[in-house]
């Protein structure tokens, strides 16, 4: 296994394991291209499960989703669950769409999407829908997660410090 310097805060280094040539090929240490990687595996994810997952509130392929709409938002909103489900739909795929082409501000925008999906299923017959709400609690972590590392990423990728792509 090859070995890389990682500077510590105080002026120690350390070598730490790398997974070896991209890192040192590139001039970056490894944790930079991991955090580069990571960042592109988040930004390919929420781009492409928005969108299918909004495309699909127009046609029920997998559920049906008008059933997981909680009954204080189907009180509130105008129409049809079905009808709130064409809005929601919209709004997942421009938000998918936003993490393609702003990935700084449509993670925070798709983060805050998925709080409000886990809010919904918690008051939906509870606990019936814990189970979804807590996968959907794990996702909004990864969007924030994507979030903060596009706060980094996007600015050196612009910059030139770090390569468009990571491989």
């Amino acid at each position: 296994m090859a070995h890389s310097t990682v500077d510590i805060p105080r002026g120690r280094k350390v070598a730490a394991p790398s997974n070896g040539d991209v890192a040192i090929a590139q001039g970056q240490p490894a944790v930079t291209v991991a955090a580069h990687q990571a960042f592109w595996l988040l930004r390919i994810t929420f781009t492409i499960a928005p969108i299918l997952f909004g495309a699909d509130k127009f046609f029920n392929w997998s559920v049906h989703w008008p059933d997981y709409l909680a009954n204080w938002i189907n009180t509130i909103v105008p129409g049809s669950g079905q009808d709130m489900m064409y809005v929601v739909g919209g709004i997942e795929i421009a938000a998918g769409l936003l993490v393609a082409v702003a990935p700084r501000i449509g993670a925070f925008v798709v983060a805050g999407w998925l709080f409000g999906i886990v809010i919904n299923l918690l008051t939906k017959n509870a606990p019936q829908y814990y189970d979804i709400a807590l996968r959907d609690f794990g996702l909004m972590l990864a969007a924030l997660t994507f979030a903060r590392l596009a706060l980094v990423i996007v600015p050196l990728r612009k910059s030139g410090a770090l390569p468009k792509r990571p491989w």
